[in-house]
């Protein structure tokens, strides 16, 4: 993981996404140096320090612990690789034909971790389980992440609190934490979820997103985009969901398999039967 914020002069945090590349007149949360945009093509956007990085970056570095929201973007329950692996092959042989797992397949940590439970003295997945297979159904889903969310806040609220009071020498690391993981809250939670259908020369095709802007916005602009690829366009509007934005990823996720590249456009999907989405 990496430093995606960094404090302007009037101390708002501006995402690394906001800003372009190169040197920027942000500072590091945590130590309040000078910040450059890294905006490569082969790693995630992210701040360097544009002197010496320094030692509470570093190791969130080393350790992968800068604040992130749980299940927004990374659907593997933070189990490794090889594990994951296993888990994939027990859903197809097992929980994708809906047959109960033997105990002597399953690993120690997929227990405590929740991703499987006890059925007659078998094993099957659990609905939490089921998220980094995309199988889990999206209003599911919202139901075990919403709750992640808050109460990944409330760790992290809790602990600037206590580094406040008792006056830690690091509090300001705590803080930082804290400003952090609230941003990235407040930025998927002031979106609305839209799902449309776009009817273009002939296909139908699907679109999901997230927006701020009034609907109506986004679909003048969704046209734009597509009139250099299409002559005849029409969109309609089948959901919209405020607060939502929280779900968008894991869509994706979902549905990957459907997904249908217009040009350098990522958001849209065939779907055989769009009903079952």
């Amino acid at each position: 993981m990496w430093l995606k914020y960094g404090a302007d002069p009037n101390g708002c945090l501006k995402s690394v996404d906001d800003v372009g590349r190169g040197k920027t007149n942000l500072t590091c949360l945590y130590c309040g140096g000078q910040l450059t945009a890294k905006k490569g093509p082969i790693k995630s956007h992210h701040f360097a320090h544009t002197g010496e990085t320094c030692k509470p970056v570093s190791i969130r570095h080393k350790t992968k612990q800068f604040p992130g929201l749980p299940l927004y973007d990374r659907f593997n329950i933070q189990l490794p690789g090889r594990e994951m692996e296993q888990l994939k092959v027990l859903w197809r042989e097992y929980g994708a034909q809906d047959i109960l797992i033997p105990r002597d397949l399953i690993n120690l940590r997929w227990k405590f971790q929740g991703l499987v439970q006890w059925v007659n003295d078998c094993y099957q997945f659990s609905d939490l389980g089921k998220i980094p297979m995309g199988v889990l159904g999206l209003s599911k889903f919202n139901q075990i992440q919403e709750p992640l969310l808050w109460e990944t806040w409330e760790k992290y609220r809790r602990a600037a609190e206590r580094a406040t009071l008792a006056n830690y020498s690091n509090v300001q690391e705590y803080q930082a934490d804290l400003r952090i993981y609230e941003t990235l809250l407040k930025r998927i939670l002031v979106n609305s979820l839209y799902f449309l259908e776009v009817k273009a020369d002939g296909q139908t095709l699907h679109k999901i997103g997230i927006t701020q802007r009034t609907i109506d916005e986004r679909i003048s602009e969704i046209y734009q985009d597509l009139k250099s690829h299409y002559s005849q366009i029409q969109v309609s509007l089948l959901g919209l969901w405020e607060h939502r934005g929280n779900v968008e990823l894991y869509f994706k996720h979902r549905y990957r398999e459907f997904n249908y590249r217009v040009g350098k456009l990522t958001e849209y999907f065939q779907f055989p039967n769009v009903k079952l989405v």
